[in-house]
């Protein structure tokens, strides 16, 4: 494989852009170059903060021959619009959850890179973290049998009281499903595969919210997505899942994701995070107990998503986050509000590979040899 670095445009300089170029800049691979922002001064505050060669509009990074993948960090609304543009300027994209706000926009995507013979990945990739990397080990290795069910809960009462500008959140293409759903479906299809079969029921409870957090504390943020969804999925290697996430609950006391097995139980770790604790019980144990990290990455390592990108361009394999997962996830999600409007199950149209598991052996911020 080359050994040539991969250079890398970021689009979007919000709250989340600083973890992506803090661990971008660790891995070997990437050359993290650029970046725009609707705010040209706060793109020229991050390139000085994190040392990028430069701040520069949206159009003068797409036309940068030295820039090989964009990282779309936009507001999800602006997903398909940055990355369209992206793959039409023959940069391969990696777009923040969700992949697109609609599916129409996510096949365009993936038809576009497809001619334009660039990949598309998304996030999550908290699923190559430690811990998730770990259950999926123990999976694979026959810990807990055949996964035969899990459940998995994100339950919270809205971003409006700590995100300084939570307003997108209530937006079509925001809410608990389409904000935290990602992080949830990603995990459970990186452990099970894919989904062939959802159903579901949605509602908004409170069709306005106050914002108050700083620095609009007090605004009024009207609600047009559904803010309390719960689903039942069908996975294709037969296991029955059910999926509740919720802006609307104060206080629950549940697990993130457990997987049942025909031999043991597997409690999985928060999927928005990338460490632990991992925890398992047995058939044969009176008791869970704590499993020992298998894998690296169990500090914040958003943009290994990316990083594993580039290793699938220098090498012609597969990418682990790529398009083809999160358009999966993006269809799911949009099936469960559909059986919930329609009433009836939902056979997603989509597909996708079981990512392949990292490897274990290979030094930090390294992916392949």
């Amino acid at each position: 494989m080359s050994k040539a670095k991969v250079g890398v445009g970021v689009i979007g300089c919000g709250n989340i852009s600083d973890v992506y170029f803090e661990t971008g800049k660790k891995f070997e691979i990437l050359d993290m170059i650029a970046c725009a922002d609707l705010m040209p001064e706060r793109a020229q505050d991050k390139a000085k903060k994190h040392g990028l060669r430069k701040a520069c509009t949206v159009e003068e990074l797409l036309a940068d021959p030295q820039i090989d993948i964009v990282l779309n960090l936009t507001v999800p609304k602006a997903h398909a619009q940055v990355a369209l543009a992206a793959v039409e300027a023959k940069k391969s994209v990696y777009n923040e959850k969700p992949l697109t706000a609609q599916r129409e926009d996510g096949r365009r995507l993936l038809e576009l890179a497809h001619r334009n013979k660039v990949l598309v990945g998304g996030a999550p990739d908290t699923f190559l973290g430690a811990g998730l990397q770990t259950c999926r080990k123990l999976i694979d290795d026959g810990a807990i049998g055949k996964p035969i069910a899990a459940t998995a809960f994100m339950l919270g009462h809205g971003p409006e009281s700590w995100h300084p500008a939570p307003a997108f959140y209530y937006e079509v293409g925001g809410g608990p499903m389409f904000d935290m759903g990602p992080y949830y479906l990603t995990a459970l299809i990186a452990l099970m595969g894919p989904i062939r079969r959802v159903t579901g029921s949605t509602r908004i409870t409170f069709p306005e919210r106050t914002v108050t957090s700083e620095p609009l504390k007090g605004m009024a943020v009207k609600v047009e997505t559904p803010t309390h969804i719960a689903g039942v999925l069908d996975f294709k290697c037969g296991a029955i899942a059910t999926i509740v996430t919720s802006f609307d609950v104060w206080s629950a006391n549940v697990p993130c994701i457990d997987i049942y097995g025909t031999e043991g139980s597997l409690s999985v770790p928060d999927p928005n995070g990338f460490g632990g604790p991992v925890r398992l019980r047995r058939s044969t144990d009176s008791e869970w107990k704590e499993v020992p990290l298998s894998h690296g990455y169990a500090e914040n390592s958003r943009c290994i998503g990316t990083a594993d990108m580039a290793y699938a361009i220098r090498s012609g394999r597969d990418h682990r986050a790529s398009g083809e997962l999160a358009y999966h996830v993006l269809d799911v999600m949009h099936a469960l509000h559909d059986a919930s409007r329609e009433g009836r199950h939902v056979e997603p149209g989509s597909t996708c590979k079981q990512p392949a598991p990292l490897r274990a052996d290979l030094p930090p911020f390294v992916l392949d040899d």
